[in-house]
C-alpha cells in the first residue's frame, strides 16, 4: 500500500521537506519502498537479514513460475476497510460475492462503496455456519473480521449484512481515520518522519539518525465509536498480528499450492516460539494464519498480507501503562508477493515481530 493515514503535521521531517512524498489534501503517498516502510539493514539487523531460511524443508513445486520483472510497489487499488468473512472453504468461486446465500453475496448487493470509503472483502477459512455456530442458524452465518478496527463480529446471517454495514463498518476506523498525536512532557505533538509513524496500512516502527528503534507509542489510532451498533456481538481479534495468504485457487493454481505450503513453514517457525495460532486457537497474542480469496496479482505469487498491531505488554494485558494506551486498532499492514517458503524465517523474524521489510524492491507492493 502506497497511501500513508495521518494529518498534515506528519508530513513534516524532522531533518528535511517532504521532497519524496506527492501530497494532496493532509495525505501523502510515499513515492519509494523505502519512504513507506524501514528495510532491514545488516549493520543494526544482523547478517541473518541478507540470507534465507537454510533449513527450510518447503520447497514450491519445480514447475512454480512467476513474473520476476514488474515492479511492484505503489500499484495497488485502495481500500478503507477490510472485511474478512468465514466460509470454512479454502477455495471459492471466481468472484466470491457469486457464493449463493453468503454474506459475501450480501455485500456485494448491498455495495462495495459506503459512506466511508471502499471495503475490501475477503472469504477466508475461518469456520463458518454450523461448524461453527450450530443446527438452526440462517445459511451462510458467518464470523466477520473488521480491519483496521481489529475486531470480531460474531454470527453475521446474510439477512443482517445491511445492518451491519451501517451500523459497524460505516462507523468504523478506516485506513484514512486521522491520527492523534502523543503529546510530549511539554505539551507540544511529537511530528514523525513518514517512513516511522504508526499508521493503519502504512505506519512502521521507526528508526532513528542513530538506527535505534524510537516509541511505538507515538501516534494512536482513533477509538472505535463507544455507541457502535449492539446488534452484533463484538470483540477485539485476540491475535496481536494476522498473515493472510491467497489459497484461490480457481483463480490461479499457484495460489492453491503456494499458501498452503507456506502456512507449513510458518507453523514450523512460529510454533517453538509460541505464537503459532490455529483456525480454533484463541489464546491472547500470537499470529493468526488465514486464507484468503483472490487479492490481485496472482502473476506475483505468493500473496502475503500481515496485519500488526502493538505488542501486549509484558504481563500479557492491554491495560495502560505508564500513560502509553496500546493501540487498539492495526497499526501496520505490509502486503508482500513473491514470497517463497525460504523467505519465511525473516519474515517472521523482522516483517511480522518489527514492521521492517526484507526485500523491499523484489516484495512491496
Amino acid at each position: 500500500m502506497s497511501l500513508l493515514r495521518g494529518v498534515k503535521s506528519l508530513l513534516q521531517s524532522r531533518s528535511s521537506s517532504s521532497s519524496h512524498l506527492n501530497t494532496s489534501g493532509g495525505f501523502s503517498t510515499a513515492m519509494t519502498e523505502t519512504d513507506l516502510f524501514p528495510a532491514t539493514r545488516p549493520e543494526i539487523d544482523g547478517e541473518e537479514c541478507l540470507r534465507d531460511c537454510d533449513s527450510c524443508t518447503t520447497h514450491y513445486p519445480n514447475k512454480f513460475s512467476i513474473d520476476e520483472d514488474d515492479k511492484l510497489y505503489g500499484h495497488v487499488k485502495g481500500w478503507n476497510t477490510h472485511l474478512v468473512v468465514g466460509t470454512g472453504k479454502t477455495d471459492w468461486v471466481r468472484d466470491v460475492t457469486d457464493e449463493k446465500h453468503t454474506v459475501m453475496e450480501a455485500v456485494g448487493k448491498a455495495g462495495l462503496d459506503r459512506r466511508n470509503g471502499k471495503i475490501m472483502l475477503s472469504a477466508s477459512n475461518m469456520p463458518g455456519g454450523e461448524e461453527c455456530h450450530g443446527d438452526g442458524v440462517e445459511e451462510g452465518t458467518a464470523d466477520c473480521l473488521l480491519l483496521p478496527s481489529w475486531v470480531v463480529i460474531e454470527k453475521v446471517a446474510p439477512s443482517q449484512v445491511e445492518k451491519l454495514l451501517v451500523e459497524v463498518v460505516e462507523r468504523s476506523t478506516t485506513n484514512e481515520t486521522p491520527l492523534r498525536q502523543a503529546q510530549t512532557q511539554n505539551g507540544h505533538a511529537q511530528h514523525a518522519h513518514p517512513a516511522e509513524a504508526q499508521a493503519t496500512t502504512v505506519e512502521a516502527k521507526g528508526q532513528d539518525e542513530n538506527g535505534e528503534e524510537e516509541s511505538d507509542n507515538r501516534l494512536d489510532p482513533l477509538p472505535l465509536p463507544a455507541s457502535i451498533s449492539s446488534a452484533f456481538k463484538i470483540r477485539p481479534i485476540p491475535h496481536d498480528y494476522l498473515i493472510l495468504m491467497c489459497s484461490h485457487r480457481t483463480r490461479d493454481a499457484r495460489c492453491g499450492q503456494s499458501a498452503p505450503l507456506l502456512r507449513k513453514e510458518l507453523e514450523r517457525i512460529l510454533r517453538p516460539m509460541g505464537l503459532y495460532r490455529d483456525l480454533h486457537d484463541d489464546r491472547p497474542g500470537g499470529v493468526g494464519i488465514y486464507f484468503i480469496n483472490h487479492v490481485g496479482g496472482h502473476k506475483y505469487s505468493a500473496n502475503v498480507m500481515i496485519y500488526r498491531r502493538e505488542g501486549r505488554r509484558k504481563d500479557g494485558t492491554d491495560e495502560e501503562t505508564d500513560g502509553a494506551p496500546l493501540a487498539k486498532e492495526a497499526v501496520q499492514l505490509i502486503w508482500l508477493a513473491r514470497v517463497r517458503p525460504e523467505d519465511c524465517e525473516n519474515i517472521v523474524r523482522y516483517t511480522v515481530l518489527q514492521g521492517k521489510v526484507v526485500k523491499p524492491q523484489r516484495q512491496l507492493r
